[in-house]
């Protein structure tokens, strides 16, 4: 039997029967150019022919490319695979140089891997549903081994880390403070001014202060606050556990008898749940200061007027309402943070990844939760 297949760089030739002791050779040049008709070409040798050995003879090859290479190194393992003794002759010192290069047991392993087909829309679809219930299940497991940790730190006082807390509360309140007051002022005075060009023409001018404080206090406060430590405090604990997990300090604190849950994250929870909802406070209060700026420079009403209106809008059940939802979004904040750190598996970039999935599931759970408190409010309200 002899078959030879000449293409514009190269040709094959095939020498011997028919499933017996066969010579393949290769003259020309293989490199990546050429690397899709070289490959489609072998890989049909060893189906068509069924040798009982095959030998590929690299003597007239003028050139070979690290992909060339590959190509061969592929075409060898298939012929392993179906137990057929195979064996290069003929290399010079340039080509073997290359073939050196590539190992041929990790090579064959990751060529023999079938590629992978773009995905479909009804595929795509599952596999987002299955990675959101994965997701569920570790998210519930978190929260339930969480809450017991946090029971059994509130009957042991002595066993939580007093200093991380009050290292934490700093990071999250005092530290955002400069922020937290500078969009607090501009909220409360874009509130204003555009609530005063509507009201004002109905000489409604006074519950321009009633509109900004019922919703700063009841909703937009808490919502914002919350989202503001999110984007801080919430990334930092996800980067920060999760830079200890790709350094195995996690496993090495397990390793010590530690548990990683009461070391790192209940002071970071505590921390987050006692200044959330004082910053919230402080945003409300800072708020309601931007839109006086408003109402006594653009609409000509005192102080006093503006601030006793703010007094007969707003009741201790809203402000109640608003420290609850700012105590809950304080909790989801610090505990989805701390659960993306664990997460964490990989290298450095896998740390950015769950610094971002920290912030948007964040906020996510914030909104939806926020939603459920309004529904819930409005009908204990009615009630």
């Amino acid at each position: 039997m002899m078959k030879s297949e000449k293409r514009k760089d190269y040709t094959l030739e095939i020498r011997g029967p028919e499933g017996g002791d066969i010579l393949l050779v290769i003259t020309g040049r293989i490199v990546l150019s050429n690397l899709h008709q070289v490959t489609d070409d072998l890989r049909t040798i060893p189906a068509e022919v069924a040798p009982s050995s095959l030998t590929v003879d690299l003597t007239g090859l003028d050139y070979l490319d690290s992909s060339g290479a590959l190509a061969l190194l592929h075409l060898k393992h298939e012929a392993e695979a179906r137990s057929v003794p195979f064996e290069f002759i003929g290399m010079n010192s340039r080509v073997k140089g290359i073939m050196d290069l590539l190992h041929t047991v990790t090579v064959g392993a990751a060529s023999a891997a079938p590629e992978r087909k773009p995905a479909g829309l009804i595929e795509q679809v599952g596999e987002a549903g299955m990675k959101v219930a994965q997701d569920f299940v570790t998210l519930m497991s978190f929260t339930g081994a969480l809450v017991t940790t946090l029971l059994y730190s509130a009957a042991h006082p002595r066993s939580v880390r007093w200093d991380d807390v009050l290292r934490n509360m700093k990071q999250v309140g005092v530290d955002g403070f400069p922020i937290v007051t500078l969009i607090s002022v501009l909220l409360g005075l874009i509130m204003a001014f555009m609530s005063s060009l509507q009201l004002k023409q109905f000489g409604a001018n006074i519950y321009v202060a009633s509109l900004v404080s019922i919703a700063m206090v009841k909703e937009l406060g808490p919502i914002m606050t919350a989202i503001l430590v999110a984007g801080r405090s919430g990334s930092a604990f996800a980067a920060e556990i999760g830079t200890m997990v790709v350094n195995d300090e996690v496993n090495a604190l397990v390793t010590m008898g530690f548990d990683p849950l009461r070391f790192l994250v209940v002071p970071k929870i505590i921390a987050a749940v006692v200044v959330v909802p004082l910053l919230t406070l402080y945003a409300d209060a800072f708020a309601i200061l931007g839109s006086l700026v408003v109402g006594v420079l653009g609409l000509d009403l005192t102080v006093y007027t503006y601030m006793q209106q703010i007094r007969i809008t707003i009741d201790n059940y809203d402000v109640m309402t608003g420290f609850i939802k700012s105590l809950f979004f304080a909790f989801l904040v610090g505990g989805i943070g701390c659960h993306r750190g664990f997460q964490v598996r990989g290298g450095p970039e896998s740390v950015g990844k769950a610094t971002t999935s920290a912030v948007v599931s964040a906020i996510f759970l914030i909104i939806l939760a926020d939603s459920i408190f309004a529904i819930v409010l409005h009908y204990l309200e009615r009630k």
